[in-house]
């Protein structure tokens, strides 16, 4: 007798798995699209609610060494917390991409009056000797770009793996935590689910210009 459960059983599964890809990027797709049809004087008004959320946080005041990221694709413009922070004598970070084909994150130090350079992403980030680069171990608090979240502190990204890659080091420790991870988002950017990948590094908190979100 010929049975065809493992064949149906093998299709159920490449296709549960075809149509999660295909979600996670339609997902990434529509929240982007959103993100780059804001005006820029909404993102500037949301962008300073924001800011006066997290500047009162005390994992904010507590942290010297931390690290931003400088906004593009619509994304929440983090140069207010930037100035207030270097106000206030912290030590402010950007990522760099590793050299060769990493996808390791490094970290260098920023002011707003150094000169830049972009990426192979298309992305700003210091011109500095790698002699200067710290790794992401050495930071207090890393405020990180996401396309979209959930209730869970479940991150999608734009799907290069670069932070997951730079802090899988996390997933194995159970007492010292740190750097503390704080997702930055607008509040539209919360989904009610994300599946999880084995490699993703969950968020101890996301801030948006109108919710803090904590999670376990």
């Amino acid at each position: 007798m010929v049975t065809t459960a493992p064949v149906e059983n093998a299709f159920l599964f490449f296709y549960n798995v075809l149509f999660f890809i295909m979600n996670r990027t339609q997902l990434r797709r529509n929240m982007r699209q959103l993100r780059r049809s804001l005006p820029n004087y909404e993102i500037k008004q949301r962008s300073l609610r924001l800011t006066r959320l997290i500047k009162n946080l005390t994992i904010f005041r507590n942290s010297q060494r931390i690290a931003f990221y400088l906004s593009n694709d619509g994304e929440v413009d983090l140069q207010y917390l930037i100035n207030y922070a270097i106000k206030y004598g912290k030590k402010c970070y950007l990522p760099i991409l590793g050299k060769f084909r990493s996808r390791q994150l490094w970290f260098a130090t920023y002011r707003p009056c150094e000169r830049l350079r972009r990426n192979k992403l298309n992305i700003n980030e210091p011109i500095q000797s790698p002699a200067r680069w710290i790794r992401a171990k050495a930071l207090d608090l890393i405020l990180v770009p996401l396309v979209a979240f959930d209730i869970n502190g479940n991150r999608l990204g734009r799907g290069g793996g670069y932070y997951d890659k730079t802090l899988s080091f996390l997933r194995y420790r159970h007492y010292w935590y740190k750097p503390y991870l704080v997702g930055i988002a607008y509040d539209f950017q919360c989904v009610p689910s994300i599946i999880p990948q084995p490699w993703d590094v969950s968020l101890n908190m996301v801030i948006s210009e109108l919710h803090i979100y904590r999670f376990k």
